[in-house]
C-alpha cells in the first residue's frame, strides 16, 4: 500500500469552502456586470507568456517575483499582472481592434512574494482599460470613477471616497521648487496615509530635499476642502510651471466631466496626497477608500499612462485604467466582518422522493428545471429525517416530498423550511411561487 500524502496547499494560495466561494463569485459577477454595463469588452490572455515578452521592460521589484521556468527550449513566465499582457495583446491584434479600445479582464495573476495575511501569491485581478491610438481624450479619465461608484454601490457600499489627483500637478509643483527628479519624491508622498506626516518629512530630508522645501511639499499635499475650494487654493499659489498648469487643467476638466455623470460629490474628491507610487502613471490617478474602514487601504486604484506598449511597438498607445484586487479585497472584507458568506447552496428547492419513488422525483425535477426553477433531487436511500437534515444543512428554502399520494394526485406539498408552512400545489403553482422569491 502506498504512503498516504497529507493534503495541503502552498502558502499564499487561496482556497475557499463552497459558501465562501459563492460570495466570492457573486462579488466577481457584480464587478463583471458593471464592467460590461459600461461598454468594456472581455479578453482573456494566457496565464503563461514567453519570458522575452513578459519581461521586455526588465528590472523592477515585481519582475523579481515572477514564476519563470523552462520547458524544452521555451523560456516561459507566469503573468504577474494583467497590464503587460494587455500591452502585448493590443499590439499583436492592433489591426483587428477598434480604438479607443475598451477592455476588461478578470483573471488570476502570480507573484512569488512573501506570503502574509491579505497578500497572496495567486490572486484575482479585475481590470478595465481604455486604450487610444496616438491620442486619448481626457474625458475618458472621468468615466473610471463612475465605474468605481456604480460597482461599489452594487457591492453594497454607500460610504466610500474615490480620491482623485493628477501627477502632473505634483511634478509641476516639485519643479517649481527646483526639484527636477521627482520620482523618489512622488513615491515618498504616496506613503503619507501609511507612515504619517512626520515620517514623510524625515524621508524627504533623507532624499536630499531641504527641510524648507520638504515642509512646503507637506503644506501643498495637505490642502483640503471641497473640490472647488481646493482649486481656488491652488490658483492662489500662482504657480506658473507649465507641467503644473497642464495637470491642473486636466484635473479640473476631469472633475467637471464627473459632475456630468451625476455622481454624488460625497463619493469623490480631489486629494493632493494621491500619487500612486508606480512611475507607470503620468496624469490622472485614483484611489478608493471605504470611509468606515480606512485601515483596509485602497480597494481600487488606477490612472492615466502615456504609452502602454513602448516595448512592443513605436506606435503611441496612451490609456487609462483601474484595477480591483479581488482576492485581497474579499479577504479584507471578510476578515473585518464587513461582508459575510451566508448562502450554503444555489438552489431554491430540493425534491425528496421516498425510496421507491426516485424515478418520479427525478422526472419532477426535470420538469421544474425546464420551467426555470433552480432545484436538485436527493436520491440517497436514507431515512426521511436524514434527508430533511441535508436540506436544512444546505439552507435550501423549500422542499417537496414525493410519495404515492403525490404521484397519484399530481399535487405536491411545498414546505417552507424557515417558517414550516406547507400546502398542496400543482407544478405550475409551485413554479410561480418559487420564481417569485
Amino acid at each position: 500500500m502506498s504512503e498516504i500524502v497529507k493534503p495541503s496547499t502552498l502558502p499564499g494560495f487561496m482556497e475557499l469552502l463552497p459558501k465562501d466561494q459563492i460570495l466570492f463569485n457573486e462579488m466577481m459577477d457584480t464587478i463583471r456586470k458593471n464592467f460590461e454595463n459600461h461598454g468594456f469588452l472581455p479578453i482573456d490572455t494566457p496565464v503563461i507568456e514567453k519570458s522575452e515578452v513578459l519581461l521586455a521592460k526588465g528590472g523592477g521589484e515585481t519582475e523579481k517575483q515572477i514564476y519563470r521556468f523552462q520547458k524544452g527550449d521555451t523560456d516561459m513566465s507566469m503573468r504577474f499582472d494583467l497590464t503587460v499582457p494587455l500591452a502585448r495583446y493590443t499590439v499583436q491584434h492592433f489591426s483587428d481592434l477598434s480604438f479607443p479600445f475598451r477592455r476588461y479582464h478578470i483573471g488570476k495573476v502570480y507573484r512569488g512574494e512573501k506570503a502574509q495575511k491579505g497578500r497572496f501569491r495567486e490572486f484575482y485581478q479585475c481590470d478595465i482599460d481604455t486604450i487610444g491610438n496616438e491620442t486619448l481624450d481626457i474625458s475618458n479619465d472621468a468615466e473610471f470613477p463612475v465605474v468605481i461608484y456604480n460597482t461599489f454601490k452594487e457591492l453594497g457600499f454607500d460610504e466610500f471616497a474615490i480620491k482623485i489627483n493628477n501627477r502632473k500637478v505634483l511634478k509641476g509643483f516639485f519643479s517649481s521648487l527646483g526639484i527636477k527628479d521627482s520620482g523618489d519624491v512622488l513615491r515618498t508622498v504616496d506613503k503619507m496615509d501609511k507612515i504619517g506626516q512626520a515620517s514623510v518629512l524625515q524621508e524627504l530630508i533623507e532624499r536630499g530635499i531641504s527641510e524648507e522645501k520638504a515642509n512646503k511639499i507637506l503644506d501643498f499635499i495637505s490642502i483640503e476642502g471641497t473640490n472647488d475650494e481646493i482649486f481656488a487654493k491652488l490658483e492662489e499659489l500662482n504657480i506658473e510651471d507649465e507641467i503644473f498648469q497642464e495637470g491642473f487643467g486636466e484635473l479640473k476638466t476631469v472633475i467637471e466631466y464627473i459632475k456630468d455623470y451625476d455622481i454624488p460629490e460625497a463619493n469623490y474628491a480631489v486629494d493632493l496626497k494621491i500619487a500612486r507610487g508606480l512611475d507607470y502613471y503620468t496624469g490622472t490617478v485614483y484611489e478608493t477608500i471605504l470611509d468606515n474602514y480606512p485601515e483596509i487601504g485602497s480597494v481600487c486604484s488606477g490612472g492615466r499612462y502615456e504609452n502602454l506598449a513602448s516595448y512592443y511597438t513605436e506606435r503611441k498607445l496612451p490609456g487609462v485604467g483601474l484595477s480591483i484586487g479581488l482576492s485581497r479585497l474579499y479577504y479584507q472584507l471578510t476578515q473585518a466582518n464587513i461582508v459575510k458568506a451566508e448562502k450554503q447552496s444555489l438552489v431554491d428547492l430540493i425534491v425528496i422522493p421516498m425510496n421507491e419513488y426516485v424515478h418520479e422525483g427525478i422526472r419532477l425535477v426535470s420538469q421544474l428545471r425546464k420551467k426555470g426553477v433552480k432545484c436538485i433531487v436527493y436520491t440517497e436511500r436514507n431515512k426521511l429525517g436524514k434527508k430533511f437534515k441535508y436540506a436544512d444543512t444546505l439552507d435550501i428554502p423549500y422542499t417537496i416530498v414525493v410519495g404515492e399520494d403525490e404521484v397519484k394526485s399530481g399535487k405536491y406539498t411545498l414546505k417552507n423550511m424557515k417558517s414550516g408552512e406547507q400546502d398542496l400545489f400543482g407544478i405550475d403553482e409551485i413554479v410561480a411561487r418559487i420564481n417569485n422569491l
